[in-house]
């Protein structure tokens, strides 16, 4: 997908001794450095090596079985290694590699001096954006909407830390039915005056009371009368004058005011926020004229283009009654994001439901002729649902943010932190139970939507997302805490020299070799734009620290060397985990 700059330079020193070896068994290997390093897997278990290379690739071009070539080249590889390699061993075709401590606590070192987190992972002088967060105006934010917000924030925050250069942006849904239903109840059944705190969310309560009534009064003599009047509030809104149009402005302030109350709780910026009605009456003019110059067709009065070649159908962009739809809009969306900022590749994050309606639009964008339409990328993800079922805005049947939110804390406080005001010695205020509890509901709420596979449905569970032993939020801003806290106890000092080669134990190396591969991490993560495999990383990074911590001593420990040595390594699992969490959205309280 991307150019790569970064090179680890463990496993990048391992390839290029490998490739020379190689020369002494076939002159015509037929292998690169490059090759070599995606070979590179780890060992099938921690004792048997920290990296093995499977040898089946060079059967071909060396005309000898994986199992002669592993055996050869392990004696090779072994004369050309004593500066970083402690031992190797061939086990069938593949050759399993143990680096020596020094040469891992070099990575260390850089990650405790900050320096390993400032490198460059990604060459790349394109422009990009996600669009990510689209939620409508007149409704109410839900635990639904989370996923989204999360996925994105954790993707730009991704980005940025590989060295793209990446815009976010927003597209709040701002017009439309949905908008006209809340006008309508809002006008026809609300009196005065109206409440002066939480508006957004008290419009959300009228849009569901709004469908609940338009529903009751179907078959009526009422139903053709509301009807008329929900397309009054449209026209309104679409020509941008009326009794409507000036009701919708003051109430759409209400909601984007909600938003941004949840942005900044979630500490998520945007660079642009895009809105419907900005593209609704522009669209249909942008369409019509591509028709006058024949770049576009009618079918039955409807404009639009025949796709079926492509097997995706006739995209339909404006109806034969002259009002457009999502495609249009999209569109006109997508011609904006190419023209004021000039981005290369344009990204997407919308629920999989809309993944034809993405086919369609960028194969229109390509045939009109915009070159950034191979570039645009559907990123889809499965919905979020509560243990009881799915969720709708419309039926009511969610769970507000705004009442998670409280309701997590609130559970935390309990289970967890109320526990240190009883306690007189414990130091903790009022403030900081609230800030930490405030802290650990969001990384809870985060973790949980970014964890698992964008394919697969969130069934989310608020017990579930809170628990300190599993593979959440909270446990991995547990084990980040614990190694601040241990290195302060102890008075850490990070400018003294370490003895990296004390540290021999299994828990010790496992955690050190670790730790040298977050930056390749973060890199695959980017190119895949997933966010799991960087969760599973820190979950599995806690679950090392934590046997370390059980069967590595380092208070008592009499050897001030291999005490100062696993400080060090402690500092270095909490600066790796800081960062991760960080990539994630995620800060961690100074304790737990």
């Amino acid at each position: 997908m991307m150019s790569e700059l970064y090179q680890n330079n463990i496993t990048t020193k391992l390839a290029q001794t490998i490739l020379t070896s190689l020369v002494d068994i076939s002159p015509d290997h037929g292998q690169t450095t490059e090759s070599i390093l995606k070979s590179f897997a780890p060992a099938p278990e921690f004792k048997k090596g920290h990296l093995a290379y499977p040898c089946f690739p060079l059967a071909k071009t060396c005309k000898k079985s994986p199992v002669q070539i592993a055996q050869a080249l392990a004696e090779i590889v072994e004369k050309n290694s004593s500066n970083f390699l402690a031992s190797l061993n061939a086990e069938g075709p593949y050759l399993n590699f143990f680096f020596k401590p020094d040469f891992l606590g070099e990575v260390l070192n850089a990650i405790n001096k900050g320096l390993y987190f400032n490198q460059r992972l990604i060459s790349s002088d394109e422009k990009w954006m996600i669009e990510y967060c689209q939620p409508n105006t007149h409704k109410v934010l839900h635990v639904g909407h989370m996923r989204n917000l999360c996925l994105g924030n954790a993707l730009i925050r991704m980005c940025r830390y590989s060295g793209l250069d990446i815009l976010a942006a927003t597209y709040p849904g701002d017009v439309g039915t949905h908008v006209a239903k809340c006008l309508w109840y809002l006008n026809k059944h609300v009196e005065k005056p109206w409440p002066s705190e939480n508006k957004g969310e008290w419009l959300g309560e009228l849009y569901v009371k709004s469908n609940t009534l338009l529903e009751e009064e179907k078959g009526t003599e009422k139903e053709e009368q509301n009807r008329s009047e929900l397309t009054t509030i449209l026209q309104q809104l679409h020509a941008g004058e009326g009794e409507f149009y000036d009701i919708w402005r003051e109430t759409r302030d209400w909601s984007l005011e909600m938003m941004n109350d949840v942005y900044q709780w979630a500490d998520v910026e945007f660079d642009r926020w895009f809105y419907e009605s900005e593209v609704d009456a522009p669209s249909i003019s942008y369409i019509n004229k591509l028709f006058e110059q024949g770049k576009l067709v009618k079918d039955d009065g409807a404009i639009g283009l025949n796709l079926e070649d492509e097997k995706l159908g006739f995209c339909l962009l404006v109806k034969s009654d002259g009002t457009g739809l999502y495609a249009t809009k999209d569109v006109e969306l997508a011609r904006l994001k190419f023209e004021e900022f000039g981005i290369d590749h344009s990204i997407y994050i919308v629920d999989d439901r809309q993944s034809h309606h993405f086919k369609q639009v960028f194969k229109v964008l390509e045939k009109l002729g915009f070159e950034q339409a191979k570039k645009c990328f559907h990123l889809p993800y499965a919905m979020v649902e509560l243990p009881g079922g799915g969720m709708s805005s419309r039926t009511g049947n969610i769970i507000t943010l705004e009442s998670l939110i409280s309701s997590m804390e609130d559970k935390i406080k309990s289970d967890y932190l109320n526990k240190h005001l009883e306690d007189k010695d414990s130091g903790w205020t009022q403030k900081e139970v609230n800030t930490n509890a405030s802290l650990i509901a969001n990384a809870a709420i985060k973790y949980g939507m970014v964890r698992v596979d964008n394919n697969r449905k969130i069934m989310f569970d608020m017990e579930e997302a809170l628990k300190l032993d599993g593979e959440t939020g909270p446990y991995l801003q547990y084990v980040c805490a614990r190694c601040r806290s241990l290195c302060e106890k102890l008075n850490f000092d990070k400018t003294k020299d370490v003895y990296w080669d004390e540290l021999q134990m299994e828990q010790e190396l496992a955690l050190m070799v670790k730790l040298t591969s977050f930056n390749d991490v973060v890199l695959s993560s980017v190119n895949k734009l997933q966010t799991l495999h960087l969760c599973s990383y820190l979950y599995e990074l806690g679950k090392l620290y934590n046997s370390f911590y059980a069967a590595c001593p380092i208070k008592n420990d009499e050897n001030e060397k291999r005490k100062h040595a696993r400080m060090a390594l402690s500092h270095a699992v909490g600066s790796v985990m800081e960062q991760g969490l960080n990539i994630l959205g995620i800060k961690v309280p100074s304790k737990m």
